[in-house]
């Protein structure tokens, strides 16, 4: 089976986990920013949690499915209509064929995922199908999504049922935080003192935000040598500090090395709610103990696995 692009939304693009093995090379990671939710969308039509989904930013694409197919949408709460009927997220849909999706715009969040039982089925690039922005390759042309698009769709054998709404205690506490809720960040390299001005005042997120990096803009932070180092390995969550005080942290979309100074890094645990910020929104970070990154990151993957757990139970009795 195959979806029709009628209208792509301002920049939806393919994405599964990421590209690892390849950072030695120049090449960085992409995939899902909120990469819960896009795990979340997958298990609930059946799919591995690295199949290839649809990440939406901001306001969706509309679509027309040439064949009958099982969709689920997760992450941001997204106004999601199939002609014309008001649907709902996070919950396993069965589509007729021809139907045509409408994806609206976020009324809270940045992005959310459609997943289609199958996967989205373009050509892995060095091992994944994530788009990669900067470099140009992945995903459909390594671009977003244009009206006139065909996207190619997997084979599932995955029951086309509309199973009830699951789980939504956890998505609440994964990304419905109050948006000035702190953000957890180990120290960086060049912690001392800088990351201590990181937490002493709220900062918003700037207009200039995208897939590479959250711009932030608050009090100036003030170092006695704010000028570039030699490049060093740096990955999605790595804060970086510019000449100018107002610091970056660093997404999927990331360059492999960079010269600013690194102030702190971002726990893992905590990268999928930075997915959810959009301009103007505020944000406090607050320090972190590797113990307490490393129990976070766990704890999560535990919610995922009774998510997973549940998910299977429900569609093997047909609920």
């Amino acid at each position: 089976m195959s979806i029709e692009v009628l209208s792509p939304g301002p920049l939806t693009t393919v994405q599964d986990r990421g590209r690892t093995g390849w950072r030695h090379l120049g090449v960085g990671v992409a995939g899902a920013l909120d990469d819960d939710a896009h795990v979340l969308a997958n298990l609930l039509v059946g799919n591995p949690p690295d199949a290839a989904t649809l990440e939406i930013t901001l306001a969706g694409p509309r679509l027309r499915f040439t064949q009958a197919a099982l969709v689920a949408v997760c992450g941001a709460d997204i106004e999601l209509r199939c002609d014309g009927a008001a649907l709902s997220t996070a919950r396993p849909i069965a589509l007729p064929a021809g139907a045509v999706l409408g994806i609206g715009g976020c009324r809270r969040g940045t992005r959310a995922y459609l997943a289609v039982a199958g996967g989205v089925d373009v050509a892995p690039v060095l091992g994944s199908r994530s788009t990669d922005l900067r470099g140009g390759f992945g995903g459909l042309d390594g671009r977003p999504l244009r009206a006139g698009d065909v996207i190619p769709v997997g084979l599932s054998d995955r029951p086309e049922v509309d199973a009830p709404q699951v789980a939504l205690w956890w998505i609440d506490d994964a990304h419905d935080a109050p948006v000035d809720g702190c953000i957890r960040v180990l120290s960086g390299a060049d912690a001392t003192p800088p990351v201590d001005a990181l937490f002493q005042s709220p900062w918003r997120v700037a207009t200039q935000s995208d897939r590479q990096g959250l711009r932030l803009e608050g009090a100036r932070i003030v170092v006695s040598d704010a000028g570039e180092r030699i490049s060093a390995p740096v990955t999605p969550g790595t804060v970086q500090l510019p000449p100018d005080g107002q610091p970056i942290v660093l997404l999927a979309d990331a360059q492999t090395h960079g010269g600013y100074p690194r102030i702190g890094h971002v726990i893992r645990a905590d990268l999928p709610r930075l997915a959810q910020l959009r301009p103007g929104d505020a944000v406090r970070f607050a320090p972190c103990a590797p113990v307490e990154a490393h129990t976070a990151l766990r704890a999560r993957r535990q919610a995922l696995a009774r998510l997973a757990l549940m998910i299977e139970t429900q569609t093997r009795i047909g609920l």
